[in-house]
């Protein structure tokens, strides 16, 4: 049986606003490896190579932008077949989630710093396939069964 040599490829994928500038400190990991980013589009600027549609829970073409993002997610998902997803949340990320679980890749979640005594929706959800669960705050171990306390990104 013949190992490959080839990187592990990354797909550092988030939300918009606070999300997307913690994820953005994971930048060296793209570096050293291989992979690429993914957010919403916005009227500010990002360093992502993929533009999802922004969308939120109140919003009532959520579910048509979701059904979008999910179509959008497969063809990326599809040319760049990465090994792991890193995500600090949250519906942007939804849909590379669901394809590591379907795919057995890799997904990590990396709970947002602004939530130091409350859990999040998304870190509810997507704790149960994650293969490793980070917390920014100790305070939010207490909220999760597979978190780890990783510190601070900023």
């Amino acid at each position: 049986m013949k190992k490959h040599n080839r990187k592990p490829r990354l797909c550092l994928v988030s939300s918009s606003g606070g999300h997307w500038e913690q994820l953005q400190k994971l930048q060296p990991l793209i570096d050293k490896y291989d992979g690429f980013m993914v957010t919403e589009k916005t009227q500010f600027e990002a360093n992502a190579k993929y533009f999802m549609k922004q969308t939120d829970l109140k919003d009532k073409l959520m579910p048509i932008k979701m059904l979008w993002n999910a179509m959008y997610a497969l063809i990326i998902w599809l040319k760049e077949r990465p090994d792991f997803v890193i995500t600090t949340g949250t519906m942007v990320a939804y849909p590379f989630y669901l394809l590591a679980v379907i795919f057995h890749k890799k997904f990590v979640f990396i709970e947002t710093f602004g939530r130091a005594n409350m859990p999040t929706v998304a870190g509810k959800k997507m704790e149960k396939h994650s293969d490793l669960f980070i917390v920014q705050w100790e305070s939010q171990k207490k909220h999760y069964k597979k978190a780890i306390y990783g510190g601070c990104l900023y």
